[in-house]
């Protein structure tokens, strides 16, 4: 067992203890596990030891770059109708959907489903003016399955139904 004595750093110490208890596991995942705790023990020495914070650390982070929210956000116009998944998303800016969403995020203001979901209110909104189309179809224009599903979308954004606002006009 790893004696604490000489740890003043209980992350470091921490780390230590699960290294020392996977030395003994035999299965065969466990070089892999120790080869990830050893990454981490260096980081940790590195933060510790280091004169200046890792970039991350204190920084901001950064989202996406102009040119890649444009073509994010152009995607997702083109594609209003479609059922536009994050993978989709992320895989136009070869990022993971975890970190797409982030940098998004930080980008815009907004995730990309409440991006997109606006917009599509948006195209909504101006489709409801032409009284020729039923509301069923709007709501298909504009990316949603059934009427009820873009129905309360609405609402929650407008605060009315598409009804009650095609009536207001």
């Amino acid at each position: 067992m790893v004696d604490r004595v000489h740890f003043d750093d209980p992350k470091l110490f921490t780390i230590m203890a699960l290294i020392n208890d996977e030395i003994g596991s035999a299965d065969a995942i466990s070089h892999l596990y120790i080869e990830q705790l050893l990454d981490l023990m260096c980081l940790q020495l590195l933060r510790a030891h280091s004169a200046t914070p890792a970039p991350m650390a204190n920084g901001p982070r950064r989202g996406l770059s102009a040119r890649q929210v444009k073509r994010v956000t152009t995607y997702m116009r083109e594609n209003i109708a479609e059922d536009i998944r994050l993978q989709e998303l992320a895989a136009l800016v070869n990022l993971s959907r975890f970190h797409f969403c982030t940098a998004f995020r930080v980008a815009t203001g907004q995730t990309p489903y409440g991006w997109l979901t606006r917009q599509r209110i948006a195209y909504a909104k101006s489709l409801l003016r032409d009284r020729s189309l039923r509301i069923s179809d709007v709501a298909l224009v504009v990316g949603y399955e059934t009427q009820s599903a873009f129905a309360a979308s609405f609402r929650k954004a407008v605060g009315i139904s598409p009804t009650e606002f095609r009536r207001r006009l």
